[in-house]
């Protein structure tokens, strides 16, 4: 006739809000919890004995037609004094007060109302809410924009990402099931603080400032009397940041420390300075126009040695520790060692016309390239000096501009003049060309920089330009003018970062076009330190 109680859960209708057609609810849209029913409470009963008889009267359902009675006639005693019979009474009944005000659910599972959600208390749904106004910024119209405010650094996007995890927008938004980054999911092993995939992508790539390369030289000197010919080499830097140039019959020092000028020799009248060198320290080589090698001491300011072996100029000059190596119009290069009371060791002979350009490999102490008019390059080991262990002759002019690449082994570039207008890059380990590129104009003389894979070319008719290349895509970084003749002649700073042209128009130009030399100590300073005073002028 009646139900046991028993405290079960009942069942949850489905949360889709709705309106109950019957005048008696209360609440027209609520939302439904699971919860267990909870009997009256018996030591309420006790201390207060009208409190089961006012809840009773409270939720007193109106009779139906069929009923007479609320309670049928073998309800146990349900009175007051009876709690535990009351509550067995009151919530086996509870499916026909359910029938009169449609609060809460019917327990059998046929009739339950699917759509209905109800519940004895409010709980707000925040489904259809918009919150989004919690994102947008505030700005005020008579408010300046700032550059800063769009230049948004690094930290800031750090920030962002891990603290709000990349979802700025999505920001107090309701999401049952919000989107995330599967790549973002933090490796079990992986000791790095950020968990965010952009942060690492950020930190992996960070925008790189471009480097801003000035087309006006920071300072020009007067070199009055400087030769305008292809085949002489009159300008060179020392490591101790000298700069040596030939000049007529003269050599003079400039100091980059201190702009002072010092005149090192003057030949005869009859004899004229055709090449310099530097050697490691400060001793210099000084080449002359009857075919002399002298070697000069610049502290002292005296002539150590005068080497003689060639019968006509001495257009170019190479170091390597104590061996100097030269080259002459007689078609010869003879191999000096200072230490030895000869003139020279050996004589290379191979070349056709007149050798204007030598250089020594970085990597391979014995290797030897040298350039001819005779639009050869040749390379050789000096330890077998009968042959060439290499001959290039792909070059349709006179070869003058050779390098060494100080970042790869066996790369050699080369430079041909007018009529060839081309930079060739070759393997000197076995002997292959690498690559050409035409650049349109005499090529008078090539540098790598020491501090980035970079090249740096002058040249001559007919746009007397500066290039800087980018290797190995071989794209032009910058060029610079401003000399009014062919630049002929080129050395690079100690530190790598400057370079100095020179030109028939009788003046040299200081350029700052490769970045300086990695440094641990940020107080140090990577360029040149040069007085701020007026252009000196060599006499």
């Amino acid at each position: 006739m009646y139900d046991e109680y028993s405290p079960k859960e009942e069942e949850a209708p489905c949360l889709t809000p709705t309106t109950s057609t019957s005048s008696y609810s209360p609440l027209s849209t609520v939302t439904t919890v699971r919860r267990k029913s909870i009997p009256p409470s018996p030591s309420r009963s006790r201390l207060d004995p009208e409190y089961v008889t006012r809840i009773a009267q409270e939720i007193t359902p109106p009779p139906r037609a069929d009923q007479d009675v609320f309670f049928p006639a073998n309800t146990p005693d349900c009175s007051p004094c009876s709690n535990t019979s009351f509550r067995r009474s009151l919530f086996s009944y509870s499916d026909s007060y359910s029938s009169y005000n449609d609060v809460s659910p019917k327990r059998s599972p046929g009739n339950v109302n699917k759509n209905a959600t109800y519940s004895d208390r409010f709980i707000p749904s925040r489904t259809d809410s918009n919150l989004s106004f919690s994102n947008r910024k505030k700005h005020s119209k008579d408010e300046p924009k700032s550059k800063e405010s769009n230049q948004q650094p690094i930290l800031d996007f750090l920030l962002r990402s891990e603290l709000l995890d990349d979802s700025r927008e999505t920001m107090f938004r309701f999401s049952p099931n919000p989107k995330r980054d599967t790549t973002s999911i933090i490796r079990p092993f992986n000791l790095s603080p950020l968990k965010s995939a952009s942060s690492h992508r950020l930190l992996a790539n960070p925008s790189k400032r471009k480097r801003r390369i000035s087309k006006m030289p920071f300072k020009v000197l007067d070199a009055p009397a400087l030769q305008d010919d292809f085949y002489l080499n009159l300008v060179d830097w020392s490591a101790q940041n000298v700069l040596a140039v030939g000049l007529s019959s003269c050599v003079y020092l400039w100091s980059a420390y201190t702009s002072k000028v010092t005149k090192l020799c003057d030949l005869s009248s009859d004899d004229v300075v055709t090449s310099v060198s530097w050697s490691h320290g400060s001793h210099l080589a000084v080449g002359t126009n009857r075919g002399e090698v002298q070697i000069w001491d610049t502290l002292k300011n005296k002539k150590v040695r005068t080497m003689m072996g060639h019968s006509a100029r001495t257009g170019t000059l190479a170091w390597n520790g104590p061996i100097v190596v030269s080259g002459s119009r007689d078609r010869s290069i003879c191999v000096r060692d200072t230490r030895s009371p000869d003139s020279y060791t050996a004589k290379l002979a191979s070349h056709k016309q007149e050798v204007c350009g030598l250089k020594w490999s970085y990597d391979e102490p014995y290797q030897l390239a040298s350039g001819g008019n005779d639009n050869k390059l040749l390379i050789w080991d000096i330890k077998n000096c009968s042959q060439p262990i290499y001959k290039f002759s792909d070059h349709n002019a006179a070869v003058k501009a050779i390098a060494f690449s100080p970042h790869q082994h066996g790369l050699l570039v080369s430079g041909g003049g007018t009529a060839d207008r081309c930079i060739r890059f070759w393997n000197t380990l076995n002997g292959t060309s690498i690559g050409c590129v035409d650049t349109g104009s005499q090529v008078c003389n090539i540098a790598w920089s020491r501090n980035c894979n970079e090249l740096v070319s002058t040249h001559g008719y007919s746009l007397n330009q500066i290039i800087v290349w980018q290797y190995p895509s071989m794209s032009k970084v910058v060029t610079l003018t401003g000399h009014t003749y062919r630049v002929l002649y080129l050395a690079v700073s100690p530190d790598g970062s400057t370079i100095v042209t020179g030109a028939g128009d009788e003046t040299l130009r200081f350029w700052q076009i490769f970045p300086g030399p990695r440094s641990h100590d940020k107080s140090a300073r990577t360029g040149l330190l040069f007085p701020p005073t007026p252009g000196s002028t060599l006499r």
